[in-house]
């Protein structure tokens, strides 16, 4: 009888167990989605969730091996949350660029031409991995996998630090804001085609400014295994604003050019 009492409470305690490390996992998913819950909220809630679209307007500049090219061009971007955009740039908008789908084309006095496939990759490859589908498609997946990796710095900001791991094994990681549960950055990883390394990419954002109920990081810092290669600063950003039909047209693009 002493026996069988004993294999009793030992099974009890290893069941306890079981259930205590079953737990933690659980406990671990949702503070990842009570903090990108919070970032969503601190991004504008409901109006950051149904926009329509955006529009930036600022200046972007290059950097090589994390040196300025020199190089500095205004740009007027329109972009929706489905993966369109349209990039205008120089003074002059004649050189026009537009990323619908898988297609990825640019406009200019010359007439239309598609976009080297390796920019057009690199183009997809962000839009994959951005916060935008990462909160509007990764999260909603019941199978997606929330890491909580605690606390660190960002450019002197103290953030959370989570991780989403898609059932592709695919991951993003952002570093959002302790204070203001704003996003400070947005890394990922991907495998290099020709040399099968793999390749880190990183955005940073800061200087944000509210515009129609939604904060706008007015400057944003791209990085690629942690050289910076481009730097954006805007001054003006509006949502929702009216878009022609054939905004995303390449060929209405393309005859606006050449006039």
């Amino acid at each position: 009888m002493r026996r069988v009492l004993l294999l009793f409470v030992l099974l009890l305690g290893e069941g306890a167990a079981h259930a205590q490390a079953g737990s933690t996992p659980d406990a671990n998913q949702q503070k990842v989605r009570a903090l990108l819950d919070a970032m969503v909220e601190a991004m504008g809630g409901q109006r950051w969730v149904s926009m329509q679209n955006s529009y930036f307007q600022g200046r972007v500049s290059g950097f090589y091996q994390g040196k300025p090219t020199g190089g500095i061009e205004d740009y007027f971007q329109w972009r929706t949350p489905s993966g369109q955009e349209r990039v205008e740039m120089g003074k002059k908008h004649d050189d026009v660029v537009i990323y619908s789908s898988d297609r990825c084309w640019e406009a200019t006095y010359q007439g239309k031409k598609p976009l080297p496939k390796d920019i057009c990759e690199d183009y997809q490859r962000r839009r994959e991995h951005s916060i935008d589908v990462a909160v509007r498609e990764w999260l909603k997946d019941p199978r997606t996998i929330l890491i909580n990796e605690g606390q660190t710095l960002s450019e002197r900001h103290l953030t959370d630090q989570v991780t989403l791991i898609s059932p592709a094994n695919d991951a993003i990681t952002i570093q959002i804001d302790a204070e203001t549960h704003l996003p400070r950055s947005r890394t990922f990883q991907y495998r290099d085609p020709v040399y099968h390394d793999k390749n880190e990419e990183r955005e940073e954002y800061d200087d944000y400014h509210t515009f129609d109920g939604i904060p706008t990081a007015f400057s944003i810092t791209r990085f690629k295994n942690g050289d910076m290669t481009s730097q954006r600063f805007l001054y003006k950003a509006a949502y929702n604003v009216p878009l022609p039909p054939d905004a995303f047209n390449i060929d209405a693009a393309t005859a606006k050019v050449k006039k």
